[in-house]
């Protein structure tokens, strides 16, 4: 299924104050078009069960969530995942590198909303196209041997490569809503929940509390039918810091003041710091002096920071979105280059390898 919002047919439009409609193929049928092979999903599963080793101290291993702000061009997303392949494989007693293959972008108000949405980059969205192309590039990305994580936008978007990913982030627009909780409390993989916009972490912290439950709500079938969906609860679930409308907050103070608020809730303190957004006063170049505080806290003792997240394409900086696009360059956030990504990792892996030695 191939079809566009503008070729919509005159009968899906029932008056001027009605919405468009246009029938997508179910979860399920995707998932039959484009299996997970048995090896593939037991490579999942293994890569699920390492991050949930991490999070709950039984790795001493880095977390690491690393690739584009956004994926928009195949090409250029599998060449940089075929770079992060092989640079994984050299630092992997030091760090789990997990690609960072984010297909929906929340938006403030208007703009691309990312490939599943948009795969053409002309507005047209065609959903069933970029749905397919998602899932088809995610099971190349696992081909190559890497963990996949995404953030998960649009509930009845997920199920269509849930099967997928290792490692999922519920975003600072969303983090609040009861809906992306529910969710996340029927996820099979750990979640990373962001801190609200205004940089306190109380709004993720109460996310994580609710997620941990078991949850009957509204939801749609693999076959596409409305349905109950009753969760059991997720208990991989951990706090994701991207700073606020204040400035940073991984610093030791605000770790501090976070850890104690964890600890008297009960939550285990598992932290990942997010080197982008207002981490870095969303100057990409500055990802890595945000990541290297931080591995300097963990080195000094904070063991309650479990990772880290970077935005990085196979070239720094990000362009508009308009014609002609320059190859291997972010249409959303600005990313650190592969380059300067590889030569951070494998300093902090080196440093990370003597305190072991």
């Amino acid at each position: 299924m191939n079809a566009s919002a503008s070729a919509l047919p005159p009968s899906a439009l029932n008056s001027a104050n009605e919405a468009l409609t246009l029938r997508l193929p179910s979860s399920l049928q995707l998932k039959q078009q484009l299996p997970l092979s048995n090896g593939l999903n037991q490579q999942v599963a293994l890569h699920r069960q390492a991050v949930r080793a991490i999070l709950n101290g039984e790795d001493s291993r880095l977390l690491v969530i690393v690739g584009p702000c956004s994926i928009h061009d195949p090409q250029s997303a599998l060449e940089y995942a075929s770079k992060l392949a092989l640079l994984a494989k050299d630092v992997s007693n030091e760090m789990l590198l997990v690609m960072r293959a984010y297909v929906e972008k929340p938006r403030t108000t208007v703009g691309w909303k990312g490939l599943a949405y948009d795969p053409h980059l002309d507005g047209t969205d065609d959903m069933a196209a970029g749905l397919t192309l998602s899932r088809e590039l995610m099971l190349e990305m696992l081909r190559l041997g890497l963990p996949v994580a995404t953030e998960l936008l649009q509930p009845m978007a997920a199920s269509y490569f849930d099967d997928l990913l290792s490692w999922v982030a519920v975003g600072a627009r969303t983090t609040e809503s009861q809906i992306h909780r529910e969710m996340a409390s029927g996820l099979s993989m750990p979640v990373g929940f962001k801190n609200g916009t205004d940089g306190g972490a109380a709004i993720a912290v109460d996310a994580m509390r609710s997620a941990a439950h078991p949850h009957r709500h509204f939801g749609v079938d693999s076959q596409g039918h409305p349905a109950i969906i009753q969760t059991a609860g997720n208990p991989d679930t951990h706090l994701v810091l991207r700073g606020g409308h204040h400035g940073p907050n991984y610093d030791r103070d605000s770790l501090t003041k976070i850890n104690a608020e964890l600890n008297r809730l009960k939550i285990p303190t598992r932290i990942m710091v997010d080197c982008s957004h207002a981490n870095s006063g969303k100057d990409p170049l500055r990802q890595p002096a945000v990541f290297n505080d931080v591995l300097e806290q963990r080195l000094r003792g904070d063991h309650s920071l479990i990772g880290m997240m970077l935005e990085s394409h196979l070239f720094e900086g990000c362009q508009p979105l308009s014609a002609p696009l320059r190859y291997g360059v972010s249409v959303t956030d600005g990313c650190l280059g592969f380059g300067a990504t590889e030569q951070l990792l494998t300093t902090a892996a080196q440093r990370l390898r003597q305190v072991r030695s």
